[in-house]
């Protein structure tokens, strides 16, 4: 399988730090917020990645990253023009994914503990469709929402005012070469950004949406409190 990391977008929660740098830079624990990404994907095996970013700081990325090699991966650089949402960005790797591969999506600013290994594997005994992982948290409402039934997700709910679930649906995606014809048939959402829960919900209304669970620990690195709690949790891993 191939890689595709997703770390474009303005982090304007994160202000005023990212108007200098962009977010996926930013430093929790020793290293840049983009490191340990590179480092899940290498250590399941991933072995060719490509990482979508934006304008801003592109070349202090190509500064840290390099070729890759230090991770014992290939990295591809795509760049998104502008802020258009998860699922535009993710249409940028259309090219680098060909017809017939499978690929694991994560969103840079997830950080998690669990290893991607057994849930790559689920996914190739799945043979195709989607996989997301999901995580059960203290305030669903900040996230989208699974609405489940009997082991299968029936839709999934973006920041509901009432979740019908404690689980979360992480920044972990799974797919085939299917999922480029998928987003071509979204449209804008009132935000005017082309949203990768719309995506998932096609599958799942298709009945192909499957998914896995993090056992261990998991955040959205997107605020400052957020970043300030993965750095300690991180330090204990990389002293």
């Amino acid at each position: 399988m191939k890689g595709v990391i997703l770390a474009g977008g303005k982090g304007t929660r994160l202000h005023p730090a990212t108007s200098l740098l962009n977010k996926h830079l930013l430093p929790v624990g020793k290293y840049p917020m983009i490191h340990y990404g590179i480092r899940k994907l290498a250590e399941a095996g991933i072995k060719e990645i490509i990482l979508v970013i934006g304008k801003h700081s592109a070349g202090r990325f190509i500064d840290y990253l390099g070729t890759g090699s230090e991770w014992g991966v290939s990295l591809t650089y795509r760049i998104q023009e502008e802020a258009g949402g998860i699922a535009q960005a993710l249409s940028l790797a259309d090219g680098f994914i060909r017809p017939g591969e499978n690929f694991v999506v994560l969103l840079g600013d997830n950080l998690f503990e669990d290893s991607l290994k057994d849930q790559l594997s689920e996914y190739e005994r799945q043979g195709g469709g989607a996989r997301v992982m999901l995580k059960e948290v203290d305030n669903p409402r900040r996230y989208g929402v699974p609405v489940l039934l009997n082991g299968q997700i029936l839709f999934i709910e973006e920041k509901p005012k009432t979740p019908k679930s404690r689980y979360s649906v992480t920044g972990i995606y799974m797919y085939d070469y299917g999922v480029f014809d998928v987003i071509k048939r979204i449209r804008p959402s009132d935000r005017g950004e082309l949203e990768i829960t719309d995506v998932n919900n096609i599958y799942a209304v298709e009945g192909t949406l499957h998914y896995g669970v993090l056992n261990g620990w998991w955040t959205d690195a997107g605020t400052h409190r957020s970043i300030h709690e993965a750095a300690a949790r991180l330090l204990d891993i990389d002293q």
